[in-house]
């Protein structure tokens, strides 16, 4: 008898561990296909034009990497129990690994290595209205910034880790969210609705004061079930640790705005400006 319960109890614990891995392995698999996508892109395309940038395949992988990390493995284990962890996993997938990931210029990637008449069908799309919508600043942060309130001032934090499916939709929209904010605010890609670096400017700079708001709100008023001294941990890590982040889009938009704004000598002038 002792051993049929021991032997059930065995049974009902190899199952509770097979439902963990499962939501890893649903949000680790489109990661790994499009690392193998993206390497075999470079690839292609760098056989048929000039090598693609080192630094551009560098940041795919190590944004690849760190979003893997978050959904899955002891991280993505710990985040389940320890609100600390989860808030690290937070900033590397919803911050850190959408940067990288936009800094990889995938777009542009793949209008290379494409076929011109579905380069064109995508350069289509991209042109669209649902495509402009999305990588709309103001959207983008709605939907980035928004979508974090509504996780952590309500019970949809709770309920995540009590129900498989709302676990991996908040995941993917998590790093989908970061990663159209990110769109929004650097071009790293061809955009064909470019919008002024003014606009962009005003828009970032209260998507960043709404993120700051929350953190110090997750500091003061831990989410259901939460202790107040993971809380804390995990409010600070929120604040500084995506002040860091925000520093390096602020860093490239700025940087963009300059070269952007750089007077263009031409060609004419600079012969006559070394005749003289």
């Amino acid at each position: 008898m002792n051993d049929h319960r021991h032997i059930h109890q065995i049974g009902q614990s190899g199952m509770e561990h097979a439902m963990g891995i499962l939501p890893q392995l649903i949000l680790a698999m489109p990661f790994l296909l499009v690392l193998i996508g993206y390497l075999f892109a470079v690839i292609y395309s760098s056989r048929r034009y000039k090598p693609w940038p080192i630094y551009r395949t560098a940041c795919w992988i190590l944004g690849v990497l760190l979003a893997l990390i978050s959904v899955a493995g002891p991280l993505a284990e710990r985040a389940h129990s320890d609100f600390t962890f989860h808030m690290i996993g937070h900033l590397l997938l919803g911050m850190l690994a959408p940067l990288l990931l936009v800094l990889a210029a995938p777009i542009t990637l793949l209008l290379r290595t494409l076929s011109i008449p579905k380069a064109r069908r995508l350069a289509h799309f991209l042109r669209g209205r649902l495509s402009r919508l999305y990588t709309h600043p103001v959207f983008a942060s709605v939907l980035n910034i928004g979508g974090l309130w509504l996780l952590y001032t309500t019970e949809l934090f709770s309920m995540m880790h009590e129900h498989t499916l709302l676990h991996i939709l908040i995941h993917f929209h998590v790093f989908a969210a970061g990663y159209l904010f990110t769109v929004s605010m650097i071009y790293t890609d061809p955009v064909a609705h470019r919008l002024s670096f003014l606009y962009r400017s005003i828009v970032l700079v209260l998507a960043l004061a709404a993120h700051g708001i929350l953190s110090k709100f997750i500091y003061a008023n831990p989410p259901a079930g939460i202790p107040v001294e993971q809380a804390e941990r995990g409010g600070m890590l929120m604040y500084y640790g995506g002040d860091a982040v925000d520093v390096i889009i602020i860093f490239i938009l700025c940087l963009q705005w300059y070269r952007a704004g750089r007077p263009r000598v031409s060609s004419r002038n600079s012969v006559a400006a070394q005749t003289e």
